[in-house]
């Protein structure tokens, strides 16, 4: 277990008045914890930036707590309770198809039989390449015997039908693997007397692990069609053996069945049916597969595996310290828990969003919190010890997700079998939600390496020193209540990365657009991904990152509709919904962690319907300054593209110029290595296009096509070009002139 001494997480990122949230604490200190309530201003810790504001809440909230360590159990399985249905039989015959990732190694459970008090009776395993079944008689624990399969030792990424058949009458046991992709007649087979080893007390079923206190011996790899027959099966064979014509007790779980859930399904008489823990991958190809169809709603039959992994974790399941009811009075902002305990301390964040329906101020701010849910523990590839000094010298957030991957890492990262991670849930500890965070540890010059709700805080920041009101909404009310989350706000902008969208936050945005509202776009590389957010409500978001696109890991083949809710996953631009059309530019170019400037274009200077923009500037570039990438132009870039549902009529106002020789395009736009998707030259599609747009409804747009926009901000005590045109469009879009100059907290 985790040595880190103090860490908690919420039961949600989000709530409006009324919500009650949960705050769950592992503490190893015998000493109690106490909890009190801030607001998060800034959660930048770099000193030569604007620095950490925290605000210290006079709320009832939180006091002081017994510390007790909550422990966490990665690895993933299903669990059935067989409810005295197998009652202490003559023999039991079980099997599974399976699919291994990582056979080489030890006792990977995939059927296994446990006793009332949890403890195994009888298995079938992986261990070590051989397929081996394990008796354990209940009354002692010493007495195991195991036959292990002969022969070539099983392979990854290939498909077998494994079995064990215990017979307690004539004291025997066997397990039987065979490759289906090899002919009959050619399975491994052994035989072990096992003298008198009772299989009794049948009271649950694992797949994918090994029944214990905790659950352990996690597979990696699929699993399909796992059955239990009551009796011993003779004359066993390569064949599959036909479970339903079974003349006893039968069960055999269908995997293809309630996919969008966390329930499998016992399609025999018995109706055993059980549940997953950890979120293991449905949706995915089986045995049968063909190729021919791509889609599980379309042929189930072909899509009967559940991928497992042994570190798999989604939801801890600590148990409650305390609550906090969210107070009808409370300012709409982001808030953090505090707990300290001796030296440690940890701050759990989470947003307090203003009453449905009824506006606290004229401007909206969306947080991004699907898009910082998938991030969430992200273990970057170029993680260097040498990060820590910074971490340790601006007294910025401890702990890294590269250092303690055992917390669960981000669908940026891969499991232990090589497969992409695919699910996210914020109810666990997640280091890059925390206030102080530092995701780029080696930067130079005045950059803080900050992305996500650390970055968005600059805007927060500035609007606080602007004196300008603000609501703040999330993705989860936007996907919830649909346009009603931001119905009656004059202007809405989003932070520096909403990248992660649900088809319901798509609409919200563009319904909200359609019926004249005001839309400032303050990022880059945003509305790129379609997630799927699963619909019993556990708070795991899903992504399939099928072809195209910038892609940390590619998705299998036939394994590109979303589980959750059967979508094509993948980028927006291959759902037909580019993020051209939503806010005018879209995904470009990407490089290093490097910003540059915008050159104005003259026109957008002298046409009086753009002019307005600049007042106030006087060069001709803005925003080579920043403490995102020393730019505001930079990391990941946008630009216009008509084709892709850039409005005829917008004005492109500004583009960026000088980039970093990291910086390339984005794959979906390279058709070859001297080819382009739009047919530009390959160096003109490395650009962040900033652009503006009066709709026909009256609604106007302001998008500025780059992740380190908003880092730029605050430079200089918010006196610089890029806040002037920020608070110019600020103040047309809603019509108020009650800010015109920065003020200090």
């Amino acid at each position: 277990m985790s040595a880190i001494p103090l860490l908690g997480y919420t039961d949600r990122l989000s709530g409006r008045p009324g919500d009650e949230i949960a705050f769950k604490v592992s503490s190893h200190a015998q000493a109690p914890f106490r909890a009190s309530l801030v607001r998060v201003i800034c959660a930048d810790p770099n000193p030569a930036g604007p620095g950490q504001q925290l605000e210290d809440v006079d709320l009832p909230f939180g006091g002081e707590f017994p510390s007790r360590s909550q422990p966490f159990y990665p690895g993933s399985y299903a669990v059935i309770s067989l409810d005295g249905r197998f009652r202490d039989p003559r023999g039991v015959f079980i099997s599974a198809t399976i699919w291994p990732t990582t056979p080489e190694r030890a006792r990977q459970g995939i059927i296994s039989i446990g006793d009332a008090g949890r403890q195994p009776v009888l298995s079938l395993c992986l261990n070590r390449g051989a397929v081996t079944a394990v008796a354990r008689s209940p009354s002692n624990r010493e007495a195991e015997t195991t036959a292990a399969c002969r022969g070539e030792s099983v392979k990854a990424r290939r498909w077998y039908r494994v079995w064990a058949n215990y017979d307690d009458v004539n004291g025997t046991m066997s397990v039987g693997c065979r490759a289906l992709d090899l002919p009959a007649g050619t399975s491994s087979y052994t035989a072990a007397a096992i003298g008198s080893v009772p299989i009794k007390n049948m009271a649950r079923c694992i797949f994918g692990a090994v029944d214990g206190d905790p659950v352990n011996g996690h597979f990696n790899g699929k699993i399909e069609g796992p059955s239990i027959v009551d009796l011993p099966v003779e004359e066993i064979d390569d064949r599959e053996y036909d479970v339903e014509n079974h003349q006893g007790a039968w069960a055999k779980w269908d995997f293809a069945r309630d996919t969008r859930s966390t329930r499998v399904v016992d399609v025999g008489p018995l109706a055993l049916h059980g549940r997953l823990v950890n979120m293991p991958a449905r949706a995915m190809t089986g045995s049968t597969w063909t190729g021919e169809e791509m889609s599980w709603k379309h042929a189930p039959e072909q899509y009967g595996a559940i991928h497992f992994h042994e570190d798999d974790i989604y939801d801890f399941g600590w148990e409650t310290d305390f609550t906090f009811a969210i107070p009808d009075d409370l300012r709409s902002g982001l808030y953090a828990a505090r707990i300290r305990c001796g030296e440690h301390e940890d701050l759990m964040p989470f947003y307090v969003c203003p009453p449905l329906g009824r506006p606290r101020a004229d401007l909206c701010v969306l947080a991004s919190t699907f898009t910082y849910t998938i991030y969430g523990n992200h273990a970057r590839p170029n993680f260097d010890p040498s990060w820590l000094d910074r971490i340790s010298e601006w007294k910025a957030y401890p702990w890294n997700p590269a250092v303690h991957p055992e917390y669960g890492l981000s669908t940026y990262n891969f499991h232990t079998d090589g497969s992409g991670i695919c699910h996210a849930n914020h109810r666990r500890p997640l280091f890059s939600l925390r206030p102080g965070y530092i995701t780029f540890g080696a930067t130079e010059g005045d950059c803080s390496g900050l992305r996500h709700l650390q970055a968005d805080t600059h805007i927060y920041a500035w609007l606080e020193k602007m004196n300008i009101p603000f609501d703040i909404v999330t993705d989860q009310e936007l996907h919830d209540e649909g346009i009603d989350a931001i119905r009656g706000y004059r202007a809405v902008t989003t932070g520096s990365h909403p990248e992660y969208h649900t088809p319901r936050t798509l609409d919200a945005l563009q319904q909200y657009r359609e019926q004249g509202g005001h839309f400032m776009y303050l990022g880059g590389n945003g509305f790129y991904w379609r997630i799927a957010v699963h619909p019993e409500g556990n708070g795991t978001l899903e992504i399939r990152r099928n072809e195209g696109g910038i892609r940390a890991w590619a998705a299998e083949p036939g394994e590109y509709f979303q589980a959750f809710d059967g979508g094509y996953g993948g980028l927006w631009r291959r759902n037909n919904r580019p993020p051209q059309q939503l806010a005018g530019v879209g995904f470009s170019a990407q490089g290093n962690f490097h910003g540059s400037f915008y050159r104005i274009d003259p026109n957008a200077r002298a046409n009086p319907e753009t002019a307005w923009i600049f007042e106030g500037v006087e060069s001709d570039t803005v925003g080579g300054y920043g403490f995102s990438g020393n730019g505001a132009a930079g990391f990941e870039l946008d630009r216009a593209d008509h084709r892709l549902g850039t409005p005829e009529n917008i004005h492109v106002i500004a583009s960026s110029e000088n980039h970093h020789e990291s910086f390339i395009p984005v794959p979906e736009e390279l058709l070859t290595h001297i080819t382009t998707w739009s047919g530009e030259p390959i160096e003109k599609l490395v650009r962040a296009d900033m652009v503006y747009q009066k709709s026909d409804s009256g609604g106007q747009l302001f998008s500025t096509g780059s992740i380190t926009f908003c880092g730029s901000l605050l430079y200089n005590e918010a006196d610089n070009d890029i806040s002037r045109i920020v608070a110019n469009v600020l103040r047309r879009f809603l019509a108020t002139e009650s800010f015109d100059q920065p003020r200090n907290p």
